[in-house]
C-alpha cells in the first residue's frame, strides 16, 4: 500500500535547524491497521501530515500504491488525496453551518461522480450509527456522536487509506471503543488504517505499532 524509505524532514529558520524526522523506512500493507505511538514532539503529527500530502519530506521515498509521492506536483497531490485519502481528527473538524449529512457530503463535494450521492451519504451515517442525526447540527450532538460522523465522513468517498490522529482523544473510554470499533471494521473490509495515539490501550487493538522517538523508528510490532 505504501512504502517509505529514508524519509526525513528537517525545519529550518535563520536561527536554527530542527530535523523531525530522521531516515524513517517502514512498509504498511493493505488493509493494514497501524498505530503509531511516542512522546510528545517525536514526530507523529509531522510524519501524519507527509502521508496526507499536507506536508512533504525534505529528502527519501514516499510511494503510495505504486507511485512516488515525494516529487510529485501539487496537482497529482491533490487528485490523490482527494480519490484515496480520507482524515480523522481529534477536533472533529466539523462545520458548525451544516447539517450532519452536509458535513458527510463535504468529503465529495471535488469529485466528478455525483450520481447516488445521497445513497452514500446516507450509508456511510448508517453504517457508523448515527443516520437519525442526519438533519442535525453538530452542537446538538455529543462529542461520541461528532467522531462517529468524522469517520462516516472519512468512509463516504471510498478511501484506499484513513488517517486518524488521535480519534479518540476527546472522547471517555465508551465512546473511544466504539470510535476503534467502527475503525477495525473498516480495515476488515479492506482500508488501509494509519493511527496515531498516546493511548496504548487503543494501540494494542491495532495490527501494528510502530514507536517513534527524537524522529526515528524505535520498535515496531506486529500482532
Amino acid at each position: 500500500m505504501l512504502k517509505l524509505t529514508n524519509l526525513s524532514k528537517t525545519y529550518r529558520t535563520s536561527e536554527v535547524e530542527t530535523r523531525a524526522l530522521d531516515n524513517i523506512s517502514f512498509e504498511i500493507a493493505a488493509g493494514e491497521f497501524a498505530a503509531i505511538m511516542g512522546p510528545s514532539g517525536c514526530g507523529k503529527s509531522t510524519l501524519l501530515n507527509i502521508l496526507g500530502f499536507l506536508d512533504s519530506p525534505s529528502a527519501g521515498s514516499y510511494r503510495l500504491m505504486g507511485e512516488e509521492v515525494a516529487t510529485m506536483p501539487e496537482s497529482e497531490l491533490t487528485r490523490l488525496r482527494r480519490d484515496n485519502v480520507g482524515f480523522v481528527f481529534q477536533s472533529f473538524n466539523l462545520i458548525d453551518d451544516l447539517t450532519v449529512a452536509e458535513n458527510v457530503e463535504v468529503a465529495l463535494l471535488y469529485r466528478k461522480d455525483s450520481k447516488g450521492r445521497k445513497k452514500r451519504i446516507a450509508d456511510a451515517l448508517e453504517q457508523v450509527g448515527v443516520a437519525h442525526r442526519a438533519r442535525h447540527r453538530p452542537q446538538q450532538l455529543s462529542g461520541g456522536q461528532q467522531q462517529r460522523v468524522a469517520i462516516a465522513r472519512a468512509l463516504v468517498s471510498n478511501p484506499k487509506l484513513i488517517l486518524a490522529d488521535e480519534p479518540t482523544g476527546n472522547l471517555d473510554t465508551e465512546n473511544g471503543a466504539a470510535v476503534m470499533d467502527l475503525l477495525k471494521k473498516a480495515s476488515r473490509a479492506g482500508t488501509t488504517i494509519i493511527m496515531v495515539t498516546h493511548s496504548p490501550v487503543h494501540a494494542a487493538e491495532a495490527s501494528r505499532t510502530i514507536k517513534l522517538l527524537d524522529g526515528q523508528v524505535v520498535s515496531e510490532t506486529q500482532l
